[in-house]
């Protein structure tokens, strides 16, 4: 059995003026603070997987990612931790030296194959593909992309068991969907779910958000009664990984305000979007709102140029 052993999750406020002004009340769940490396979301959404790897006598992960993927820096350290060998299959070609994400996956025993974006576009999860790589690696036990399938949903249900206040509204950023996908499977009907895609045209996601909640009721044998949910697609900052000065001084700013570091790649994109919302709109005038920090923030040493001062 993979043991769950987490520390303390506290929720924390976030105090500026022209909250209290709009009486906006804004706590961040730090998910963050789960593990250095498995942190946040990718511990909720690797628990269940792990488990269910471990029941069917697997001893091997596959899964798939950027170059700068926080899935695949977690799935590596998942690995080396709970004592699976772990194989990253990375969009594009290799560059040299390598970035620090996918140095640190290597140092955590992880192969790296790469593939081709036209390839991982349209072929990554076809049967022939899959077979080629059992030939090549030996049995695994597959996990998908960003590490969202219904075990995932499963994990992120969980979340909500560290919320200790009453709230209007819950958000997170999104990826592959499957932390929203969680959130909207355990909250009821009272409360209103965001997400907040990190990726450019993120309404997409809306098709494998239902997607992955249909799976999960199948899966699981549950009922979701929460309809009660939309995405903000406006604060991607062009797209994932993507950033700006704007986006960059917002995080450094935040950290020196309220001591919350902040990824640039999905985290900061949400609370950027949510206080911006809340300063120049009456969008969330007199709400009470709880923020998931999905943690990522070892996707900040990805860009080598900026200066963050956390």
């Amino acid at each position: 059995m993979i043991h769950q052993k987490l520390p303390p999750i506290p929720l924390q406020q976030v105090n500026f003026d022209f909250l209290e002004e709009k009486n906006i009340q804004l706590h961040i769940l730090r998910e963050d603070l789960i593990h250095p490396t498995i942190s946040g979301n990718k511990w909720r959404k690797l628990f269940y997987n792990l488990q269910e790897a471990k029941n069917a006598g697997k001893n091997q992960l596959l899964t798939f990612g950027g170059a700068y993927s926080n899935h695949i820096a977690a799935t590596a350290a998942a690995g080396k931790e709970f004592g699976f060998k772990t194989i990253g299959i990375i969009r594009g070609e290799e560059h040299l030296p390598l970035n620090l994400t996918l140095q640190l996956a290597i140092d955590n025993g992880m192969q790296l194959r790469y593939m081709s974006r036209e390839l991982y576009r349209d072929e990554k999860y076809n049967a022939s593909f899959l077979q080629e790589m059992k030939a090549e690696f030996g049995d695994f036990y597959l996990v998908p992309e960003g590490g969202s399938n219904a075990f995932a949903v499963k994990g992120c249900t969980e979340i909500i068991k560290n919320i200790d206040i009453d709230y209007d509204i819950i958000c997170c950023v999104c990826g592959t969907g499957g932390t929203i996908a969680g959130i909207i499977a355990s909250v009821d009907e009272t409360k209103q779910v965001f997400g907040f895609p990190a990726l450019k045209g993120g309404n997409f996601l809306k098709n494998d958000i239902q997607q992955l909640l249909a799976d999960y009721q199948q899966q699981f044998v549950v009922e979701i009664n929460n309809k009660n949910w939309q995405l903000i697609t406006d604060y991607h900052f062009g797209g994932y990984a993507k950033t700006s000065s704007e986006l960059i001084d917002f995080v450094n700013n935040f950290y020196q305000n309220q001591t919350i570091p902040l990824d640039l790649i999905y985290t900061g994109k949400m609370l950027f979007g949510i206080l911006h919302l809340a300063k120049t709109t009456a969008f969330f005038n007199g709400k009470k709102i709880v923020a998931i920090h999905t943690g990522g923030l070892q996707g900040n040493k990805g860009f080598d140029k900026i200066k963050l001062i956390f």
